[in-house]
């Protein structure tokens, strides 16, 4: 399976029994009680992670404000577990784009069953048409007008996050939170992918129909 958990739980003995459960069934476990840890652990590596489980009452910082953290750099699905299991508590977390919640007691079988579920509506959906493009995002994949583009890992990783974001301006340091790029990745490095991504898909700077740039801040994907 080899699908990797985000596991956010400050109670110990909640996140041994979720761990060695997850673990039984061929879940890699990163754990955290500290929720600004996970955070920084997630954004120094965000595609090592296929799933979060979050907590929401949390030491030093609400699982809500965890959530928008994580929601403001990936689009990774999130499952609440939690004991507040009140209709207001999970409309709230519906509406800040959390994939399930599952409030505390449960058997562990049944966070199993929501996980599986969340990663085949996942692979469900893995192929995306935006713009001229298709993306992919299982195979890291991109094609252009149905022919397929030599993208680099980091360069998919930050085409994605252009188009997923398509319209709206992404600065630097988001595309380094998105992308595998060290977190202390130059600004110039980052423009040199961008400068890569724009050749291989045939995209002019000067007269850009793909990616623009957005002097002193980043860039944005502007393709119809």
């Amino acid at each position: 399976m080899n699908n990797s958990i985000l596991l956010i739980e400050d109670d110990k003995q909640m996140q041994e029994l979720i761990c060695d459960y997850l673990e039984s069934f061929g879940y890699k476990i990163e754990s955290f009680t500290d929720p600004k840890e996970a955070i920084n652990q997630f954004l120094k590596a965000p595609n090592n992670f296929d799933v979060i489980i979050l907590d929401l009452m949390l030491p030093g910082m609400d699982g809500f404000d965890v959530c928008k953290t994580i929601k403001e750099h990936s689009d990774i699905p999130i499952i609440i577990s939690s004991a507040r299991g009140d209709i207001g508590n999970k409309i709230y977390g519906f509406e800040l784009g959390v994939d399930d919640y599952l409030a505390k007691p449960y058997e562990p079988r049944e966070l199993v069953l929501r996980i599986e579920a969340v990663l085949r509506r996942l692979n469900k959906n893995n192929k995306t048409k935006i713009s001229d493009f298709i993306i992919d995002a299982t195979n890291r994949e991109v094609l252009l007008d149905n022919y397929p583009i030599d993208l680099t890992k980091v360069e998919f990783e930050i085409f994605f996050h252009l188009l997923k974001n398509q319209n709206r301006v992404v600065s630097r340091e988001q595309i380094i939170n998105a992308s595998s790029l060290p977190i202390d990745t130059k600004n110039r490095t980052v423009d040199m992918h961008i400068s890569n991504i724009r050749h291989k898909i045939g995209d002019d700077p000067k007269n850009p129909k793909y990616i623009k740039s957005i002097w002193g801040i980043g860039y944005k994907f502007i393709g119809k």
